[in-house]
């Protein structure tokens, strides 16, 4: 009963403590502005303000010190938070009876100076135990090193997963953005440190939360799976929550033993959890440093050409408003002629986009194709080509966007376009490429979206399901 008031009494805190920064540092600024002779005036409220600032800071003390007896702080950090936040309402207070009584003997000044430098540390001090003891320095360090503290705080791509170790490179990154914010370095809620892999095994105050090749007996995965409205319920549901894909994860880490040390491909795999690992290794979505438009103006095409390309079935339009650059699409026209090619390569300078989807090209006309060196995209699914017809556009230089799905290419075919220097997109999905190769064409195109396809949508709680009657005969 007196643990739960005291809970109450301290969740009050984050509410109250905003209240005397704000007043103390208002009747600072009135005290110095009523140094001059035009705001002389504000000096009649400093006395009020300070008044109402020390009595919320007591306040603030009196909270903050019930709240860090109910919860788990890093002990160090949260004694010296609560002796700063002393010293600034013993200062306060004796501020204010200063301007009350200008006969206190104290001087104003370096009261006054003592009392900003008290707020800005207990301040940070109070920043630390929420937000880690590096709130303040992180954003300098991620400018400095070039990195962002938003990705920090994602979950970044495997370049080959079967070569990551489980727990470190898998698991960990999972616990890092969605525990550690109650159970990390400057709090543990329940006594129970997840950053330590030797603590994360202790558990806590209500014994261990992790039974190695046990996950359906293990604490933390029936708070994970238990409602969010539930009280239990880890992370609370202000939080972030894992994905299903995380969950099955961690399950599958902790039914194989959760070994720390081992990697990937030393854990069996389970048909279900083979996409989702592989999902792990996808690459992020890369800005793109090169339009798919040149930038270089281009004088316009020839118009008897592109009316006679139209005759032909083929959509010839601007890839652009104002724009001389032209996009072919075969989308009307499945046939792919000599003549066709021809009349294509006159407007060389103009075409960018190339769109053959699903048409009669093969490897020889391929070649033609190649000539067309301004192209950025190019659009060659469902279409018969193979690794042969690939050697022969390792001349276009420019291209940006390759889509090969459901072509019979392999993964030597891909690798002998390692010399398009601006690539950006590669499509793979049903060719001959086999899975267990993604990763060595990642590796061979660091800066390029290698997508495979074979999405799996999950089904949410939250779609709609028909239900019908069954019909009686």
């Amino acid at each position: 009963m007196l643990l739960s008031i005291s809970e109450f009494i301290g969740h009050f805190h984050p509410l109250i403590v905003h209240l005397p920064i704000g007043m103390l540092l208002i009747a600072l600024l009135l005290q110095w502005l009523a140094r001059k002779e035009k705001y002389k005036a504000l000096q009649q409220a400093v006395p009020i303000t300070l008044l109402c600032g020390a009595v919320t800071a007591l306040g603030a003390c009196i909270t903050g010190y019930t709240l860090s007896t109910t919860d788990d702080y890093d002990k160090t950090l949260v004694t010296w938070h609560l002796w700063m936040g002393i010293g600034t309402t013993l200062v306060s207070f004796m501020l204010y009876a200063k301007e009350k009584n200008t006969q206190f003997v104290v001087n104003k000044k370096i009261l006054s100076l003592g009392l900003l430098v008290l707020i800005m540390i207990t301040g940070h001090l109070g920043g630390s135990l929420t937000h880690g003891s590096d709130y303040l320095t992180k954003p300098l360090a991620d400018i400095f090193s070039g990195d962002s503290s938003f990705s920090n705080a994602t979950i970044k791509p495997l370049p080959n997963v079967q070569e990551a170790f489980v727990y470190s490179d898998v698991i960990r990154p999972v616990l890092h953005t969605k525990c550690y914010g109650c159970h990390g370095p400057n709090k543990q809620k329940g006594g129970l440190r997840m950053d330590d892999s030797t603590k994360l095994m202790k558990g806590g105050k209500d014994g261990i939360v992790i039974e190695p090749g046990k996950a359906d007996a293990s604490e933390i995965m029936r708070r994970l799976m238990l409602p969010p409205e539930d009280d239990d319920h880890m992370p609370p549901k202000e939080k972030s929550q894992p994905s299903k894909n995380q969950i099955a994860l961690l399950h599958w880490w902790i039914d194989n033993g959760a070994d720390f040390n081992k990697k990937v491909k030393e854990f069996d795999q389970p048909e279900n959890l083979k996409p989702i690992l592989l999902a792990l290794q996808k690459a992020p979505e890369i800005k793109n440093t090169v339009s798919y438009i040149p930038l270089t103006p281009v004088e316009k095409a020839d118009n008897a050409v592109i009316e006679k390309l139209k005759q032909d079935s083929i959509v010839i339009i601007p890839v652009a408003q104002n724009s001389n650059y032209l996009s072919a699409n075969f989308v009307t026209a499945s046939l792919l002629s000599n003549e066709i090619l021809q009349q294509l390569l006159k407007l060389k300078k103009q075409l960018v986009w190339l769109n053959l989807a699903s048409t009669n090209i093969n490897d020889s006309s391929l070649a033609a194709v190649a000539q067309l060196d301004n192209l950025t995209r190019l659009h060659l699914e469902n279409t018969h080509i193979t690794d042969n017809g690939l050697h022969t556009i390792q001349s276009l230089s420019n291209l940006q966007y390759l889509n090969l799905v459901d072509t019979k290419v392999t993964t030597q075919g891909v690798i002998q376009l390692k010399g398009l220097k601006k690539i950006q997109e590669i499509y793979l999905w049903q060719t001959n490429i086999s899975s267990n190769d993604f990763a060595l064409l990642q590796t061979t195109f660091p800066k390029t979206r290698i997508d495979t396809g074979g999405y799996i949508v999950p089904i949410l709680e939250s779609d709609t399901t028909e239900v019908k009657a069954k019909k009686e005969y």
